[in-house]
């Protein structure tokens, strides 16, 4: 009896010791959301005196909104990170930042890099001593710049990709580029549809190209154009001459025309001596022009090209049949949908919501998508009707 009792006793104070403790932990944690919610600052991974337990989510979910909810100041600094001005698309983003941005009462700092990862970090850094508030970044290599652009954040200042994914770093709130392996759908099924139209009846011989490595949307372009090739390719409607099928072997090295050139006359020389090639997949308007006049040069009928970005001289080149199609990605569409973003930032209203989240090897990242559009002759009219450019174009 006399034990019996004495473990009740002991249950007893157990019972009560957890409740005491208990209510410690919960009353760190509260004071913890209070005073998150005051200042505007994140508490993670801080221990409470009490109980040694970290920060739970919902406190640092709370403070994050609170943060989000901040604002900043009408006339701050933008920053604008290019990865260089060597294409149509980008020269217009530069122009179209600093008009969109200046317009909305910002101040645009606006860089290129060349192409150079060194020189775009040290631009960034620039960015974050100069008081950026929020920096857009195209990067060279979205692989490569996780720690400056982690700097930027432990700074206070919202990271925005433009274009291309932030890979490897928690110091990205969002992505804004149009949809990467839907465009590279549509190239595919352009090819296709080419290949149908001008070239008669199957089996046809085809090349493969991808664009530069270091730009994650590459290999998306690749896959998404694949996705709609390789079943044609094993069921014998497409022939791979070369065999060269994987996106090492494709790849383009920095988007360079000239490389793309080059390995192309190697192709026509090692393996269509003695036949026609009926198609090739571009993964945009630059290279699609060197595959073309590399076919030109070899004495080759032109082949039934895919392309992207809507260059203005491929443009010229999809309405005189040269070139069968490239791929409208509209400059001024997005960088009006990253403007608006930083607008959305600048009035403390957050990042706005999305259904699209992709991983970027470390966290889930807020994908701000856009419809990509095929262009052919056929709608070329149709899909410039706002574009008074490059409607001007097709005469």
């Amino acid at each position: 009896m006399r034990k019996r009792k004495i473990l009740s006793l002991l249950l007893a104070a157990t019972l009560t010791m957890s409740v005491v403790l208990t209510g410690c932990g919960n009353s760190s944690r509260e004071a913890a959301d209070n005073a998150s919610a005051d200042t505007g600052s994140a508490v993670t991974e801080e221990a409470a005196p009490e109980t040694g337990e970290t920060a739970v989510p919902e406190t640092t979910e709370a403070a994050e909104a609170a943060t989000a909810t901040a604002g900043f100041e009408e006339g701050a600094t933008i920053g604008i990170s290019l990865p260089w001005l060597g294409t149509q698309n980008w020269k217009e983003a530069e122009t179209m930042f600093k008009e969109q941005l200046e317009a909305a009462g910002f101040k645009a700092l606006i860089q290129a890099a060349d192409q150079k990862v060194p020189q775009q970090q040290q631009q960034i850094e620039s960015m974050i001593e100069n008081g950026a508030k929020v920096i857009v970044v195209g990067p060279v290599d979205g692989s490569q710049l996780g720690a400056v652009l982690e700097q930027a954040k432990d700074a206070g200042i919202y990271v925005i990709g433009y274009d291309r994914l932030l890979e490897n770093t928690t110091g990205v709130d969002g992505v804004v580029q149009f949809g990467s392996v839907k465009t590279g759908e549509l190239q595919g099924q352009a090819l296709l549809d080419g290949l149908a139209e001008l070239k008669g009846e199957g089996p046809y011989n085809i090349e493969l190209f991808g664009g530069g490595p270091a730009d994650p949307n590459a290999p998306n372009f690749f896959t998404g154009a694949m996705s709609v090739l390789q079943p044609k390719i094993d069921d014998g409607t497409l022939n791979v001459v070369s065999g060269q099928m994987d996106f090492t072997q494709c790849a383009t090295l920095d988007w360079d025309n000239a490389k793309a050139q080059s390995r192309m006359d190697s192709l026509l020389s090692g393996f269509y001596s003695d036949q026609e090639i009926d198609g090739v997949l571009s993964p945009n308007d630059g290279i699609a022009r060197a595959i073309i006049t590399s076919c030109e040069n070899a004495g080759q009928e032109i082949p039934v090209v895919s392309g992207l970005d809507a260059e203005n001289e491929s443009v010229e080149w999809v309405w005189s049949g040269r070139q069968y199609s490239t791929v409208a990605k509209p400059t001024d569409a997005l960088v009006g949908k990253t403007v608006e973003i930083v607008k959305s930032l600048q009035a403390g209203e957050g990042m706005p919501a999305t259904d699209v989240i992709t991983n970027n090897g470390k966290i889930d990242v807020a994908i701000y998508e856009l419809p990509p559009v095929v262009v052919t002759k056929g709608n070329a009219k149709e899909a410039f009707a706002n574009d008074p450019d490059r409607l001007a174009l097709l005469k």
